[in-house]
């Protein structure tokens, strides 16, 4: 057997001695920092040596805006960029052809019968939806968005009262075209935003919308009493023809419908029938159909409480919808935040609940009573909205999408139109504070209903990010550290 040489030998344990030394060296210089030595993965910092910002960073990470998320998406700000130019030709126009008819014919109960013409087709609704269910979303939104210009056309022929009858008939097309362009773009935002960001994408869609009440029913009513009706049908097709144009740059991946094929009486009760079968749409449809019945009669009811409480012509109910704008931006602000704490359900019912005491303010016919009430009635609107878009998109197969969506309308938007054309006939027969009172309490109890069903639809978890795991397998470890960590154990080299 044969020995080495003792200098070898020297220079060999010389080495040994000189990496324990370093890894020695290097223990007390990471220690020496606040991490704990030989931990897998990136170094752990050391509870004990970390400072209290530090400990504040650990327990508390940064979370990102989900409404700016939803911005950051190129896909979503084309679509939001469409949809800006629409409803900023929605909010000047909608307001502006009651207050026309209002100026043709004098009457409170005709001017809220032109809110009745938008909302009458959507007994329709049904049949709207199965039709959009059958092609393609980005397609058939851009084809809508040019015909419902078109419809806009012949209010440039009314002159006096005689033509009223046109803009009924104009509005009851552009109820329809509603119908269709809400049900699209419900399957749109489910097929380019993910799950998470629902909440958020509504929630920017709806305080977009509502922020436009600042402005829009002012400037319609100003171009209105200064230049004439001509003009408002100009803006709103140019709205129409801009959004068509920009929603029709956007790509999308475009999923056939799958399942099988039924006969057609049945493909358009589809809708109806997931509406029935899911527990929580069902408990929010019946809730927000019965407060929707009620908050139908304000439509006309707003115009005597302008006339006959408040003294004033009909152009001051435009500055009552603004004031409604800043509360429905702060409303769409909070939604997602709601949506998040209590469920799509839950934020449906505090919807419907806020415009009970808006309802109650408006018996006693005070200016800044009357502000604090719209502003209230504001905040109570994207809730609603928000609530409800949100619930169907995550409740309804994406083949159904459109059916369900317009299902929906129907079944909110029917009652809310009979109210509507029975508060334009009731107008006239009983004092609008009683009506709006009876309004203050069926909303309060529909927004109680919905609320105790709450639970069908809790709110997301909160997702905490899990900790990063190592590629590799760990050394051998003598027990795991805090954190999930594991230790590995250094043992000198033997000599």
């Amino acid at each position: 057997m044969k020995f080495a040489p003792h200098g070898q030998y020297g220079r060999r344990a010389s080495r040994r001695r000189s990496r324990w030394g370093a890894c020695l060296a290097e223990k007390r210089t990471v220690e020496g920092r606040g991490v704990r030595y030989g931990a897998v993965g990136p170094p752990t910092p050391d509870p004990a040596r970390a400072t209290p910002r530090s400990r504040h960073a650990a327990h508390h990470p940064r979370r990102r805006d989900p409404m700016r998320t939803v911005l950051r998406r190129p896909d979503f700000r084309l679509l939001f960029g469409g949809l800006l130019a629409s409803m900023a030709a929605e909010s000047i126009l909608l307001l502006a052809l009651a207050i026309w008819v209002k100026d043709l014919t004098g009457s409170d109960g005709l001017a809220g019968a032109t809110i009745f013409a938008v909302i009458a087709p959507m007994t329709l609704a049904p049949l709207v939806g199965w039709i959009v269910d059958r092609y393609p979303r980005r397609p058939f939104f851009v084809a809508a968005n040019l015909v419902t210009a078109v419809l806009l056309t012949p209010l440039l022929a009314v002159r006096d009262r005689t033509d009223v009858w046109v803009i009924y008939v104009v509005a009851a097309l552009y109820g329809l075209s509603y119908i269709t362009l809400s049900a699209v773009l419900s399957g749109l935002i489910r097929q380019i935003v993910p799950v998470d960001l629902l909440a958020e994408a509504n929630g920017v869609l709806q305080t977009v919308r509502q922020g436009l009440r600042l402005i829009g029913p002012l400037a319609g009513a100003g171009l209105y009493a200064a230049v004439g009706g001509w003009v408002l049908a100009v803006i709103g097709m140019v709205g129409f023809l801009s959004a068509a144009v920009v929603v029709g740059l956007l790509r999308t991946t475009e999923t056939p419908p799958t399942g099988p094929a039924l006969r057609w009486p049945a493909e358009v009760g589809a809708g109806l029938r997931h509406l029935a079968g899911e527990p929580a749409l069902r408990r929010a449809l019946l809730g927000y159909g019965l407060g929707s019945l009620a908050m139908g009669f304000s439509e006309s009811l707003i115009f005597a409480y302008v006339d006959q409480g408040l003294r004033r012509d009909a152009a001051f109910v435009g500055v009552l919808v603004t004031v409604q704008g800043i509360g429905g931006l702060v409303g769409g602000l909070l939604s997602p935040a709601v949506v998040r704490r209590a469920g799509e359900v839950g934020t449906l019912a505090a919807g419907v609940a806020f415009f009970g005491p808006a309802s109650l303010a408006l018996v006693h016919p005070n200016l800044w009573l009357g502000f604090v009430a719209v502003l209230l009635a504001g905040v109570s609107l994207p809730l609603t909205m928000v609530g409800l878009h949100t619930l169907i998109q995550r409740r309804t197969p994406s083949a159904l999408l459109g059916r369900v969506a317009a299902a929906s309308e129907a079944v909110v938007s029917g009652p809310q139109a009979l109210s509507i054309g029975a508060g334009a006939l009731l107008v006239g027969v009983l004092d609008y504070r009683v009506l709006f009172a009876l309004i203050g309490v069926a909303t309060l109890l529909a927004g109680g209903y919905l609320w105790h069903g709450r639970t069908l639809s809790p709110p997301p978890p909160v997702r905490i990010p899990a900790p990063r795991r190592p590629t590799a397998g760990p050394a051998p470890a003598d027990r795991p550290a805090a954190g999930g960590q594991e230790v590995v154990r250094t043992t000198p080299p033997r000599r």
